[in-house]
């Protein structure tokens, strides 16, 4: 298989993910700091859909440029 063929179904595999299950990263935001002390606080922020549908598209287009390289 070609590269791009196998990066397209990636992409387009973790595309469907990202709008099935939806995901999330952690992000750490200090709060306070004295001196030698840091308080700091975790923050989950969630990765907006259109990630995925982007992801589909980039997916679909990688497939069809690698589909068309092979004819």
């Amino acid at each position: 298989m070609r590269p791009t063929l196998i990066a397209g179904i990636a992409l387009i595999v973790l595309g469907i993910f990202l709008l099935v299950r939806g995901g999330t990263f952690t992000t750490q935001k200090d709060v306070v700091k004295v001196g030698d002390v840091k308080l700091t606080a975790d923050e989950k922020q969630s990765i907006p859909p259109w990630v995925g549908y982007v992801g589909i598209a980039a997916g679909a287009g990688l497939l069809l440029a690698g589909a068309r390289k092979r004819v």
